[in-house]
């Protein structure tokens, strides 16, 4: 009646048999087809059901298991289920019996441990990368099978002593009863308890060559991990080792490369690591380049270019020679050795130490809302604003401080490409607005006639001089020159709204560079600076707009976009793009980057039109070369954020200086005041200063009225003309002649802007300054 005896129960397999199931008074017990898998003991009419019908199942972590006699027992879950069954043999119930008792113990096991680790799970760090998570998972999945393998060899034990005690009390009946009737029956009772005992055995005995072949197993693959460990570690030391080596060898070549003078190797620049190419290696330089580029296939988008493709296109990259291993000194003793006009010092003169730190800001609280909640849609210039407000610098300072990454231009004047060239000019462009990512003080509004000049000729190459030359509208010009071939010169007219949220200041004027040896000329204007969170929340300043950076010799252009930020935006804030093209339109670079850390830029080889972006604009690909790194914003000081957030440069530019002229922003009181932390003092002389310049005016005013009419109407127009200077609301122009610049038409860009006149340099070094107003 029973099939094939089914195989000795083990705590991780699955029993299956037929045993006969209780189902009513009228068919007594019925044969099913029963199934032990995972705690749940499930039963079948046939074998043929188990694919579709399953007649019931009980769980048996809830379940009770009771013998009724030697082929009866009984299976229920505390009364909602009940099942009784019995066995074709005494044999084949205790099977089934050890087969329950296990799944049983297992299941209560599984279920506890599930409880356990909603707790456990997440005190466990996670494990960094998806190779490492599979691991971690693969690990933890082994050893909770091993500790329920011991968990089977526990119940197995108690299996065993528990049949074993009733086999030797058996045993030991035997021996006291004698020979009779009653031998029979306890030699079949013995015989029973010993087959029991050698069933209960027989599992351990499996459980235990289970359990030591998994780990057997296991435990080859983590030694072998664990050397995989072991020599993975080995190689991270020896990298390290090696790494440590190069850097001490860098160090040792950066020591021998910067003890040149000044004039001919310049230390900033080297501790910046931007090092100029080779002009006349330009084309060795060249190849070496994009033969690199054009082995690596990742470089290119789609197809490779011809190496002679490179040396033919004109370009070459004599900007680049920090990529090919050029070091300051061989690239200093040619470029220099072969430009007659560079200056030759005959002598060594020591470089000043400036000074690294200012005094802390002062914790001073003033709500800026109650200035300028009546503000709103006024000129920023004719807002009277506290020093609390202020950083200690002038606007003519904030203007010098585009000389931040003086060393780009100082490489652009080295390239023997134009195209190239306008890259390190952009990249000058973009520098330009790195220093102001934490600056939300407001500048002193210089007073007119104040200058600012900026000698760093010894160390650095170049000097400049800033002059206020018209206060209303505030206007300030600039010029820069520099031994290594270019000039820099700006006018900057600030026009700014106050919107209720946020404070919009738009640079009107323009900027241009020129370089001596290529005779290019190149113009371009400033992008709109936006200061949000005016009201409530932390001050956060935005660059926003596009800037076309032209040459006009060659008709070169280079375009930058700089995207304003974004909370929904997917790319990366503050960023900046930019194409450089020729005058026929064709892209020959790509630039991109942000402009608070660093650009680079890349070599077009092909463009083409791509799909239509989100606005129907057909879009063009361009196929580039590997990205180069054309700048990186220098890090701060340490304790800049204590310190108004200034750079390393903007920290000495306020430095007190002999020999510089009595209008210098130096000698500023209020300025002065405010960086020693003594802001009420500042306060007050800052209101002096603006009193006596209105006075001023009114004067220059009044000799203007006077030479033009009679004295009657003189009066009376100077009258009008006082009411609109308390309120500083005047927008008449200043009658006011610039002392070292003059107003002049550029013939090239077509522009009038206020051009450097000379003298400034001749009287500092005579110490004659007659000539300037007593403005302070």
């Amino acid at each position: 009646m029973s099939e094939s005896k089914p195989p000795t129960p083990t705590p991780a397999d699955t029993y299956k048999g037929w045993l006969f199931k209780w189902t009513n008074y009228i068919k007594g017990y019925q044969r099913r087809w029963f199934v032990l898998s995972n705690g749940l003991l499930s039963y079948y009419r046939t074998q043929a059901e188990m694919g579709h019908t399953c007649r019931g199942t009980i769980n048996l972590a809830t379940a009770n298991i009771a013998v009724e006699d030697s082929c009866n027992f009984v299976i229920s879950n505390g009364g909602a289920q009940t099942y009784h069954l019995k066995a074709s043999s005494e044999i084949e119930r205790q099977r089934w019996i050890t087969a329950l008792e296990l799944a049983k113990a297992k299941a209560i096991n599984m279920q506890a441990e599930s409880d356990e680790s909603g707790d456990d799970c997440p005190a466990v760090p996670p494990t960094s990368g998806q190779g490492g998570g599979f691991r971690n998972s693969e690990i933890q999945s082994t050893l909770r099978t091993l500790n329920s393998k011991v968990e089977d060899l526990a119940t197995c034990n108690d299996l065993i002593v528990k049949h074993g005690s009733a086999l030797q009390r058996s045993l030991s009946e035997l021996e006291g009863i004698h020979v009779g009737a009653d031998m029979a029956e306890k030699t079949r009772q013995v015989t029973e308890r010993a087959t029991l005992f050698r069933i209960t055995s027989n599992a351990m005995i499996n459980a235990c060559r289970d359990f030591l072949s998994l780990a057997q197993t296991h435990s080859k693959r983590w030694q072998k991990a664990l050397q995989t460990e072991r020599e993975q570690r080995v190689r991270l030391e020896e990298t390290l080792e090696q790494l440590a080596k190069q850097h001490n060898h860098l160090e040792r070549a950066f020591r021998g490369a910067t003890v040149l003078p000044p004039s001919f190797s310049n230390p900033a620049l080297a501790i910046k690591g931007g090092v100029s190419g080779k002009g006349d290696a330009s084309d060795e330089d060249d190849d070496n380049e994009f033969f690199d580029a054009m082995e690596d296939p990742a470089e290119f988008i789609t197809v490779p270019a011809d190496p002679k493709y490179h040396r033919r296109s004109g370009s070459n990259v004599s900007g680049l020679s920090s990529e090919t291993g050029t070091d300051d000194q061989s690239f200093d003793e040619l470029s220099l050795a072969s430009n007659p006009e560079s200056p030759q010092p005959l002598e060594l003169e020591p470089v000043r130490q400036r000074r690294t730190r200012i005094p802390d800001k002062p914790n001073y609280y003033l709500n800026l809302w109650s200035i300028m909640k009546n503000c709103i849609g006024k000129e920023l210039s004719k807002i009277p604003m506290p020093v609390n407000f202020n950083e200690p610098l002038s606007m003519l300072q904030r203007l010098s401080e585009d000389l931040e990454y003086y060393e780009l231009l100082d490489k652009a004047a080295k390239c023997q490409s134009s195209l190239e060239q306008l890259c390190y000019v952009a990249a000058f462009t973009v520098s330009s607005y790195s220093t102001t990512v934490h600056r939300t003080g407001k500048p002193f509004n210089p007073l007119l006639g104040e200058t600012f000049e900026l000698d760093r000729l010894r160390d650095c190459g170049y000097r400049s001089l800033c002059e206020q030359v018209s206060h209303h509208p505030p206007a300030a010009a600039h010029h820069a020159i520099s031994e290594k071939g270019w000039a820099l010169r700006q006018e900057i007219t600030l026009a700014s709204k106050f919107r209720g949220k946020y404070l919009s200041i738009m640079p009107l004027g323009s900027i241009q560079c020129l370089f001596d040896k290529s005779k290019n000329h190149y113009s371009w204007k400033k992008v709109t600076t936006t200061v949000h969170n005016i009201i409530v929340g932390k001050l956060w300043i935005d660059q926003s707009g596009e800037i076309d950076v032209v040459n006009h010799r060659t008709g070169d252009r280079c375009h930058l976009k700089f995207a304003p930020y974004s909370y929904f935006s997917r790319d990366v804030p503050r960023k900046v793009t930019g194409v450089v093209t020729d005058k026929d339109g064709k892209a020959h670079y790509v630039l991109s980057g942000t402009w608070d850390e660093k650009m680079e830029f890349s070599r077009v080889m092909q463009s083409s039109k791509g799909e239509n972006g989100t606005e129907g604009k057909q879009r063009t690909v361009y196929q580039t070369l590997k990205a180069k790194e054309i700048w990186r914003k220098n890090p701060l000081p340490e304790g800049a954020e204590n310190m108004y957030y200034f750079s390393s440069l903007a920290l000495t530019l306020n430095e007190p200086e002999e020999g510089v002229a009595p209008t210098d922003s130096r000698r500023r009181p209020d300025q002065r005041l405010m960086e020693e932390g003594r802001w009420d003092e500042a306060n007050a002389e800052k209101q002096r200063l603006e009193e006596k310049q209105r006075t001023a005016r009114r004067e220059r005013e009044r000799e203007a009225v006077k030479s033009a009419s009679s004295p009657e109407e003189a009066d009376a127009q100077v009258t009008g003309t006082e009411a609109s200077e308390v309120s500083d609301e005047s927008t008449h122009p200043d009658n006011y002649q610039a002392l070292w610049f003059e107003k002049t038409d550029d013939p090239v860009s077509g522009e009038t802007l206020h051009i450097y006149k000379g003298g400034y340099w001749e009287a500092k070094e005579k110490g004659s300054w007659d000539m300037c107003p007593s403005i302070f």
